[in-house]
């Protein structure tokens, strides 16, 4: 930005140091709340005992091993699940100009558990465990399948959105529909399922951070880290796309090849989370629309923005629903249900008033 005596003006520069300690404040509170997280539990591990455990200094075997085998993997794993869910959700917002858009509303998230329900079903790369539960065995085969059947619904939504007269109204009743669609595929599958392989499959559909082993975290850190950062080296173009598309083609904006890029690294995300977590929903609306209403809409802080405050809500949550009913666990995703659709609410009503 240039101004005609050379300098920023001080306005300018307090709006945007707002904006980057909110993402600071953010990062503050998340690595608090993780060693938090960790303490927490059957087992009381004071917050020290926790940092010179992950530090490698382990004040007890004990310790050692439920902190590096149970709670910190799983703590990660809502982590980075969360932020996966939050930026893919963002991305999708403004890829398709939608203030509804992510994942669980448009049908992604339906489809992409639907493609890892059929790898696990049909083509044997999930394994029983002695709980009736589910197991990735073949992380691989069971990712493309779910980015398959995610990509279905991802093309199906460009479509719709490409479509003249097409309403975001119109894109969440298309979303819905799609959702619908892969629902009862999955109702098919468990439909001529034995008894045990039900069981296993409505649990595995509960969306559980404790599922991830340390070997799933690193393909999902991995997918989450470049996926976001390709959202983040973007974030002019989406501003741009914000403005209307002819506005971001005046201003030499690829607008067809970052909405379809967008959206195919959008599933992809999508994909890994559900294929290894299950449904997490409402991360990825409410989120946005959290950090939006704080700092704004610009994506060079609205999408650090959302991938601090996904992180810090699926963290919060798991926390919660890990404690709520202990000794017994509740999944997530129960947990996200019931908060995030207030929250959704009480966000449309205060935005319109």
């Amino acid at each position: 930005m240039h101004f005609e005596d050379g300098a920023i003006p001080e306005e300018y520069v307090r709006h945007i140091g707002l904006k980057r300690l909110y993402v600071l404040t953010g990062l503050v509170l998340l690595c608090a709340l993780l060693v938090w997280s960790i303490s927490l539990g059957a087992v009381k591990a004071p917050f020290l005992a926790v940092i010179q455990t992950v530090a490698g200094a382990a004040v007890s075997k004990r310790l050692d091993v439920i902190i590096w085998n149970i709670r910190l993997p799983q703590a990660l794993a809502a982590m980075i699940a969360g932020a996966g869910l939050a930026v893919a959700g963002t991305a999708m917002q403004s890829i398709l100009r939608n203030p509804l858009g992510s994942p669980f509303t448009l049908g992604i998230s339906h489809a992409a558990a639907f493609g890892a329900a059929f790898s696990v079903m049909i083509l044997g790369s999930g394994v029983m465990t002695s709980r009736g539960a589910v197991s990735i065995a073949d992380p691989y085969v069971t990712t493309l399948a779910a980015f398959s059947c995610s990509l279905l619904a991802a093309g199906a939504i460009i479509v719709i959105s490409r479509m003249r007269g097409a309403s975001p109204e119109t894109m969440v009743l298309a979303g819905v529909a799609l959702g619908a669609l892969f629902t009862a595929g999955t109702m098919f599958l468990q439909y001529f399922a034995d008894d045990v392989q039900l069981a296993a499959m409505v649990f595995w559909t509960f969306g559980d951070t404790a599922r991830a082993s340390w070997s799933e975290l690193g393909i999902l850190s991995i997918i989450t880290v470049a996926c976001s950062a390709y959202f983040m080296a973007n974030a002019w173009n989406y501003n741009a796309i914000d403005a209307g598309d002819e506005t971001a083609k005046g201003l030499g904006v690829r607008v067809d090849r970052v909405r379809i890029l967008g959206m195919l690294l959008s599933s992809l995300l999508t994909a890994a989370i559900i294929s290894f977590l299950g449904i997490i929903g409402f991360i990825g609306l409410v989120a946005p629309h959290m950090v939006r209403r704080v700092i704004g809409a610009d994506h060079r802080y609205l999408l650090p923005g959302a991938f601090v405050t996904g992180a810090l809500l699926l963290l919060a949550s798991d926390t919660a629903a890990r404690l709520i009913l202990a000794p017994h666990v509740l999944p997530v995703s129960v947990l996200t249900a019931f908060m995030g659709a207030p929250v959704f609410l009480y966000l449309i009503a205060r935005g319109r008033g």
